[in-house]
């Protein structure tokens, strides 16, 4: 006797109202018209994924942000986005069809199902694209697909007979970290490129060659400044190098017999072997997409500690001279690339340049761990896949994140391997009139102990006690 009013109660439920429920929650709808299984099975699924992201949100918007971006994860995120837009659509039209028999989208029901839906694919939509933003941003940061740069060394192989490869400069990389560090307390480096292969410019140099060292234990971190001119260096596998550093990625490219390890590996070997310390990875950045990042976090705040004023910088647009007077600035993504790239003013050269590259890098670093960056990260992230590419793990991301945040201003060392200290220059008539560096390894020895103490290959039981004087 109580089967039939049930279900006239049921018949009589609104599917406009059904329809708004489950577009709230998927399972409201159902539940509003007493059916209580179908409630759940459109429910569960929904609080299972719900549950999982809060799970992972735990950590922070940041680190939440840092597992998107490896490729795999955006995947899946990309997927269940699209499956619960599908799952949310079917419960509306499943809710209706449980409060009404026959053509329910008929009239004031199926406006309201027209109206919702299209909400539902909206958001959806959006929420996918910013995933599957994600997913095409981490296809191309995460790898090692790095053009060589065209300059050569003096003293070419192929003028003794050597075979000559010839490279394109989309060629990949080997993108494998070099030396994994060995504990989540070991010290992780990283070698920082800036390639000058933006609009107006048609060469790829690795002129900025920038090693940084991060000690997880005691957040301490160095950034040493390798200059582009240094040359006639002695190599890991115990030749020397006749040309500029500068020049070696291209030079193991064009003659890989004589260097088996790659491009990048020896690159990343022969500064690791300099600096004394193991450098695990790698990462280039592309300087117009660095203008672009700039530009997006709003730009970033300099302390200009004396005037440049270079009349010979070439803004690639006609414009020629760059002047920045000393004191506090916010530098827009232009300004900021003549900021790092400027060495021809009166008391510039490679050495304040390199040190301003590092000033800016710890600038914009400040910017992007601010809470302000949380709504920009779509845009960041697909800069980022436009202008940068690493080897770095993406699953270590977050890792990396939250450490870049433990550390201040004061727990960072900036050191420029410059003369007279670490290099020097010899008379040009020795060396064919060209502007080279010259290392000094006994020098750069004793810095490297005083930076990394047991973590450089410098170091012995004699040399401990040179290590507690101050760095230069």
């Amino acid at each position: 006797m109580t089967a039939e009013p049930e279900r006239s109660a049921r018949r009589r439920r609104s599917p406009s109202v059904a329809i708004a429920l489950s577009f709230l929650w998927p399972g409201l709808g159902q539940a509003y018209t007493g059916r209580r299984r179908a409630a759940l099975l459109y429910a569960a699924p929904v609080v299972l994924v719900l549950l999982a992201v809060a799970v992972q949100a735990a950590g922070g918007l940041t680190q939440l942000a840092a597992l998107i971006i490896v490729p795999s994860t955006a995947l899946t995120i990309l997927i269940l986005l699209l499956l619960l837009g599908a799952w949310r659509l079917l419960s509306m039209a499943d809710a209706a069809m449980g409060a009404q028999r026959g053509p329910w989208y008929r009239g004031r029901a199926g406006v309201v199902f027209a109206v919702l839906a299209a909400l539902v694919i909206g958001v959806h939509g959006w929420t996918g694209y910013v995933a599957y933003a994600f997913w095409d941003a981490g296809t191309h940061i995460f790898t090692g697909d790095v053009g060589p740069d065209s300059t050569q060394a003096p003293g070419s192989p192929a003028a003794s007979g050597i075979a000559v490869a010839s490279p394109s400069p989309s060629d990949p990389l080997d993108a494998t970290p070099f030396e994994t560090p060995a504990t989540a307390s070991s010290r992780i480096t990283f070698l920082l490129s800036g390639v000058d292969s933006g609009a107006g410019r048609n060469h790829a140099l690795t002129d900025t060659l920038l090693v940084v060292s991060i000690d997880p234990d005691t957040k301490q971190v160095v950034m040493v400044s390798v200059p582009r001119d240094i040359a006639q260096f002695p190599l890991y596998d115990g030749r020397t190098f006749s040309g500029k550093i500068n020049s070696l990625m291209t030079w193991a490219a064009l003659y890989p017999k004589l260097y088996p390890d790659g491009p990048l590996p020896t690159l990343v070997k022969e500064l690791s072997y300099i600096v004394g310390v193991p450098i695990n990875y790698y990462a280039a950045v592309n300087l117009d997409g660095f203008r672009r990042l700039v530009d997006a976090v709003g730009g970033v705040t300099v302390n200009v500690e004396r005037t440049i004023n270079d009349p010979s910088y070439d803004w690639l647009n006609g414009k020629k001279g760059f002047f920045l007077s000393a004191g506090v600035h916010k530098l827009d993504g232009q300004t900021a690339l003549a900021y790092v790239r400027s060495r021809y003013g009166v008391g510039d050269n490679d050495f304040t340049r390199a040190r301003r590259q590092q000033l800016l890098l710890l600038a914009l670093r400040d910017k992007l761990t601010t809470p302000a960056m949380l709504p920009k990260i779509p845009q960041l992230i697909q800069i980022a896949g436009d202008s940068i590419k690493t080897n770095f793990p993406p699953e270590q991301v977050g890792q990396l994140l939250q450490l870049a945040s433990e550390i201040d201003r004061e727990g960072v060392t900036q050191v420029v391997l410059q003369p007279p200290t670490y290099t020097y220059h010899p008379p040009t008539n020795t060396t064919g009139g060209t502007y080279i560096l010259r290392l000094q390894m006994d020098a750069v020895a004793q810095l490297s102990v005083k930076l990394f103490g047991q973590d450089s290959r410098y170091w012995t039981a004699d040399s401990a006690g040179a290590s507690t004087s101050p760095v230069p």
